[in-house]
């Protein structure tokens, strides 16, 4: 039964994948020329959360689900705060062609996050958007990336002309995926991974945003994962009770029909 779960689990994933990625596939087409650089792209962004067309304003009977997509694209409410608005350029980007990610600021002792900022693969390197203030941070005209906004000068010189940029937003300590808000264990973990992993919270290869920030992909992650250990858990099982207790285990197959006939035909027997 965990198997055909995983099994279904990973079939509804599939399925409300693919529905959101041409949603935002139709959206981004609607706000990003095709034909543009990539920071014009991102500037196209900006420009669209900031001065496009009316969106929707959060009605008393309904809550929107903050990471999904649909919904942070289309309600005002969402675009102005910093998780939800980056939520909605990340996944805008990505199905405008841009290399994008989420980056949160975290307070000193690395367990609050204080803020979250988007950043961009332009040229050779990853340069800050923070898409909640609609701007691309510069500093002189110049593009910056978080190593250079966590130098105190020059993130000053960044945020100064930011209307209402709060100064605790700053990059003194940063994450992709915020492992050490997990209770007990969070910190532990960190070790752990950057002693085997040293640079896995900054791997290229890895875009750890695309996993928190889609719940559809997430659940189809999920139930990969979950699909594949049990196929290997069941085999595993299968294998000991062949090897040491000479039982002839039940397939998948009839398995399904059983539990069909179960389901579905609960007061008839199987033929």
């Amino acid at each position: 039964m965990f198997v055909l779960a995983a099994g279904l689990m990973t079939m509804i994933g599939i399925g409300w994948e693919y529905s959101t990625s041409l949603y935002l596939r139709g959206f981004s087409d609607a706000v990003i020329p095709y034909t543009d650089s990539p920071e014009d792209k991102v500037n196209a962004i900006l420009n669209w959360m900031e001065h496009g067309a009316l969106r929707r304003t959060e009605s008393s009977d309904y809550e929107p689900q903050n990471r999904d997509p649909e919904d942070t694209l289309n309600y005002q409410e969402l675009l102005r705060v910093c998780g939800t608005a980056t939520n909605a350029f990340v996944n805008l980007g990505s199905s405008g062609g841009l290399k994008t990610r989420r980056l949160l600021l975290l307070d000193s002792e690395g367990l609050n996050t204080n803020h979250v900022v988007a950043e961009v693969w332009l040229g050779d390197r990853w340069i800050v958007v923070d898409p909640s203030f609609h701007t691309v941070l510069r500093d002189d005209g110049r593009l910056l990336t978080r190593e250079q906004l966590a130098i105190p000068s020059v993130f000053n010189r960044a945020v100064r002309d930011i209307k209402g940029y709060d100064r605790a937003y700053n990059y003194e300590n940063t994450m992709h995926l915020h492992v050490t808000a997990l209770p007990y264990i969070g910190r532990s973990i960190v070790r752990f991974l950057n002693y085997v992993f040293p640079k896995w919270d900054d791997a290229n290869s890895i875009n750890w945003t695309i996993l928190v920030e889609r719940q559809s992909y997430a659940v189809l992650f999920t139930g990969i994962v979950l699909l594949l250990s049990g196929i290997f858990l069941r085999g595993m099982v299968n294998w000991y009770g062949r090897r040491h207790l000479s039982v002839t285990p039940i397939g998948l197959w009839e398995q399904a029909k059983q539990a069909g006939f179960a389901l579905f035909l609960p007061d008839q027997e199987e033929p």
